[in-house]
């Protein structure tokens, strides 16, 4: 008898409706392209060589002189560049953009789960990956601010190097990825909670 209860009480409980596919397409594009902002910004963190200026390579980690020579000598010892408080700007400049990228990964993971695992928390779990994605356009954001600001004397809009822009790429993603998924999440309508009987 109480199988055929429980049967009954599945019948009768009302269905989550499923997603409409246009808002499934979009979630799965936010996914898709802050999953690319994580690796763009990864890469550029790691290879750190954003700024080309009269013959010296400014990166966050090595400071390089390319003057005539056939490959370009770099010192990790960045108060070598005779560039005023240098060498404590980059280190805050690369890890806060390390931090950016770290807390991307954390909002990426909570809006794939929202997708994965759809509960009554998904929306919550989403809005908090949007969340994570928008303190990361903001950390990545202030290292290339605090990046061009120490070298706002060596700087050029052509010295800039493909690996910063790349950052600056990211950073924008982190920003747009993070305003769609607020936008999409505050638009649809959240799913009604299951009846009790």
């Amino acid at each position: 008898m109480t199988a055929i209860v429980v049967q009954a009480q599945r019948l009768l409980a009302p269905r989550r409706p499923c997603r409409p596919f246009f808002e499934s397409l979009v979630r799965t594009l936010i996914i898709v392209c802050a999953a690319m902002a994580v690796v763009l910004s990864s890469v550029s963190i790691c290879d750190g060589h954003w700024l080309l200026a009269e013959g010296r390579l400014f990166g966050l980690w090595h400071f390089c002189t390319t003057t005539n020579q056939s490959e370009p000598h770099c010192l990790r010892d960045l108060s070598q560049a005779r560039v005023p408080g240098l060498a404590v700007g980059m280190g805050l400049a690369r890890s806060v953009g390390a931090l950016a990228v770290v807390v991307a990964i954390f909002g990426l993971e909570f809006l794939m789960v929202s997708q994965v695992c759809e509960d009554l928390h998904s929306r919550r779990k989403w809005a908090l990956g949007s969340v994570f994605l928008l303190v990361s356009f903001l950390l990545s954001s202030g290292g290339l601010l605090s990046f061009v600001i120490l070298l706002r004397n060596q700087v050029t809009l052509l010295g800039f190097t493909l690996m910063f822009w790349c950052e600056f790429t990211a950073s924008f993603l982190f920003f747009l990825n993070a305003l769609s998924g607020l936008h999409i999440n505050s638009i649809t309508h959240p799913w009604d909670p299951p009846r009790k009987f």
